[in-house]
């Protein structure tokens, strides 16, 4: 190991961005590599460790998280192959890069047996190591962007509002501060509103305001997960922890690992889990399901819902001690029809974005549309609005009010409204209930409630 022709080509990953932010640990019984490695990556990280021995890292991990282990193999008592073994068994999905002086093929193939992301030969210069770590963080971010992607991109979870919070009513004022004041924090935020209020967006904003914006961002819809696997999805899970666990398995805490984890339609979450999920908040620390090991975390939590969480806890329904913790920032979305002057800017936004998403020239809004946008209740808020442009785009014409607006005559019951509403989605959705939640932006759970009540 030397630091001399290394240092000079590492410069390339010394401005890696992920390298500056990592957390490293470094186990190593040699107090010469471990003084080596630290010299090395302690002025180009944000964090690292270095002990001799899996004992004094197994303290390290249980404390707190890091991004990255570089392991020495021989290890005083044990290798460092078993160690690693044993993380992966017990659910710890860290980035690993097993160091060794020994170059033969069966150690390299256990070590990707086992888990490890890269193998290094002892001796190796600066430059070396530098690249490894460097693939392997950028590896693991990009494997996280591509799993939050794809979230994304789903049905279930896919934002169906504009990336911002638009209006100029007293109201939205008073939530773009709120959202900024709380985005310079890390405290939890309750989100809530009636569906179609841009809860995600809004969550969204926090994340994006704050200084991890550069961090996932993993919107979870807890009313579409089934309850038998909810826990799994969260925390992950370790091989043969159930009957269809072929292999371990990494949750969705892990991949929001320094960023966000949005959990929408929080009410909907199972009793039992709500209680695990207190423990999380409380401890910073997750357990996958199957495993003794509990993992440090550290995700910034947002929870949203339509519900009254209040009158949930009341009715025995949902964990007191969680709403608590949950409402420590809150942030309400009114409806639209309490804010009747941001339906234009609203309509325009909609507009330029839908127009831009399908190709098609923006269709002017005329005065008649907006009057009767404003005359509307807008039972389904800014996500009717959006489809109502939508409709119009396709179709070329806003139509006659008949065509435009619902025929119902206006009534200022929210109830009724809300019936309307949904009986009309389902309608259109040709009775089926799974599509016309996924249309409302609710649970099939509630939706299944709903027309319970009216018999529907």
């Amino acid at each position: 190991m030397t630091d001399g022709p290394g240092a000079t080509d590492a410069s390339a990953a010394t401005s890696d961005p992920w390298l500056a932010k990592a957390q490293i640990l470094v186990v190593d019984d040699e107090p010469g590599m471990r003084n080596f490695l630290v010299r090395t990556l302690a002025p180009r990280c944000a964090r690292v460790e270095a002990v001799g021995d899996t004992v004094a890292a197994g303290r390290l991990i249980e404390a707190s998280s890091f991004d990255l282990i570089i392991l020495d193999n021989i290890l005083g008592g044990r290798t460092g192959l078993s160690w690693l073994a044993d993380l992966r068994r017990d659910g710890l999905f860290t980035e690993v890069i097993l160091i060794t002086a020994c170059a033969d093929l069966e150690t390299a193939i256990e070590a990707v047996r086992a888990g490890a992301a890269d193998f290094v030969l002892k001796p190796f210069r600066t430059k070396q190591i530098l690249n490894a770590v460097v693939r392997c963080l950028d590896r693991s971010a990009l494997r996280r962007e591509n799993f939050v992607l794809r979230r994304q991109l789903s049905p279930p979870t896919r934002s169906q509002a504009a990336g911002r919070i638009v209006g100029v009513s007293a109201q939205m004022v008073r939530t773009r501060d709120l959202v900024a004041r709380a985005a310079a924090t890390r405290s939890t935020v309750l989100v809530t509103g009636e569906s179609g209020t841009a809860k995600e967006v809004t969550a969204r904003a926090l994340h994006e305001q704050s200084a991890f914006a550069d961090r996932p961002f993993v919107p979870v819809n807890c009313g579409a997960i089934a309850a038998d696997i909810i826990e799994s999805e969260l925390f992950g899970h370790v091989k043969g922890a159930f009957t269809s666990a072929a292999s371990s398995r990494e949750g969705l805490f892990f991949y929001a690992q320094g960023g966000t984890l949005f959990l929408d339609e929080i009410a909907e979450l199972p009793l039992a889990l709500q209680a695990k999920l207190l423990r999380v908040i409380e401890d910073r620390k997750v357990r996958p399901v199957g495993s003794d090991r509990e993992i440090p975390i550290d995700v910034r939590l947002i929870a949203a819902t339509n519900a009254d969480l209040a009158e949930r806890v009341a009715a025995g329904q949902f964990r007191a001690d969680l709403y608590y913790r949950l409402d420590v920032i809150r942030i309400h979305l009114p409806p639209l029809r309490e804010r009747v002057e941001d339906i234009e800017p609203l309509a325009r936004m909609f507009m330029d974005q839908l127009s831009a998403q399908l190709g098609l020239a923006p269709l002017p809004i005329p005065p008649s549309a907006l009057q009767r946008f404003e005359s509307y209740a807008w039972p389904g808020n800014a996500r009717e609005l959006r489809n109502r442009i939508e409709r119009a785009l396709i179709l070329g014409t806003f139509g006659e009010p008949s065509a435009g607006m619902p025929a119902e005559p206006r009534t200022d019951d929210l109830a009724e409204v809300e019936k309307r509403h949904i009986l009309r989605v389902l309608a259109a959705a040709d009775g089926n209930r799974a599509e016309a939640a996924r249309r409302l932006g609710v649970s099939r759970k509630t939706l299944d409630r709903k027309c319970a009540e009216w018999n529907a």
